[in-house]
């Protein structure tokens, strides 16, 4: 690939980890919001059936509407399904809960690890309407499943949110396992880009003490950044918007402003390097 191709081609970043509840849809939109908003052009996949990523960027679902499932089966393009967000510079691939069967149904197809790489690489080479993304952020399923291996496979890096929780090193530890055999078997291109500390709460010194061991474990590969347990964020949803909308000046939206830079900075040196 020459150097124009890869100065268009976006960083394609999956959110993964296979425990529910770590922040993962919450950091898909608010990173995505804060990267568009520092002039950065996302779009944000929604892979797991719940559609959280979807409904809490405002996008509303329903029976029949195309959707990241229709991508998968290949009949159709990012392209003909992603919908504006209302945020300038942020798109959505919505999902529906057609992808509930989607592991089934992909077993039988050809290329059933590769459909969405597929289907990204189609988008970037066709550039509808002008459109160029500088960053496409993968929402997964709280699993390790064909849908997150298709996300793993399709993406240069992985952003892991990890709750800072007695058991998060364990769980980790199971993804980080994941990751290298798709690394050895499909996607060799596929590195951690960082991991980010979720929930976290200064008052409780379990949080403190998970964020010591995480840190001993993987170093610099953690983000200065940690997300902090925040009524604001939690609410925001409910309302359909990113917490960066919903109060700007919150303690989590400012975090998630910070994790946006640091993660710009991070891209900036691997391109330097």
């Amino acid at each position: 690939m020459n150097t124009v191709q890869e100065a268009a081609r976006p960083r394609i970043l999956t959110i993964a980890n296979q425990k529910g509840g770590v922040g993962k849809t919450t950091t898909a939109i608010n990173l995505g919001t804060a990267l568009a908003a520092v002039g950065e052009s996302v779009l944000i996949c929604d892979l797991d059936p719940q559609g959280n990523a979807s409904t809490g960027l405002g996008i509303a679902r329903h029976g029949g509407m195309k959707s990241t499932y229709h991508v998968l089966m290949g009949e159709a393009t990012l392209s003909e399904v992603l919908m504006e967000s209302g945020i300038p510079r942020l798109y959505c691939a919505p999902s529906t809960m057609d992808l509930l069967g989607a592991e089934l149904e992909l077993s039988e197809v050809d290329r059933k690890t590769y459909r969405l790489e597929d289907a990204i690489a189609f988008e970037i080479r066709e550039r509808p309407q002008g459109r160029e993304y500088s960053y496409v952020l993968i929402d997964c399923p709280p699993s390790l499943n064909l849908l997150t291996i298709n996300a793993l496979t399709a993406a240069d890096a992985v952003l892991v949110p990890l709750q800072c929780e007695f058991f998060a090193l364990e769980g980790l530890s199971q993804l980080l396992k994941t990751v290298e055999r798709v690394r050895a078997n499909l996607n060799p291109r596929l590195a951690i880009q960082g991991v980010v500390l979720t929930m976290f709460d200064k008052r409780n010194s379990l949080s403190e003490q998970v964020a010591q061991d995480v840190r001993s474990v993987l170093g610099e590969k953690v983000y200065n950044t940690v997300i902090p347990r925040n009524v604001r964020v939690s609410e925001a949803p409910s309302y359909g918007q990113p917490v960066l909308l919903y109060d700007n000046d919150c303690a989590g939206s400012q975090a998630y402003i910070r994790l946006a830079s640091e993660i710009i900075r991070r891209e900036r040196h691997l391109r330097a390097a």
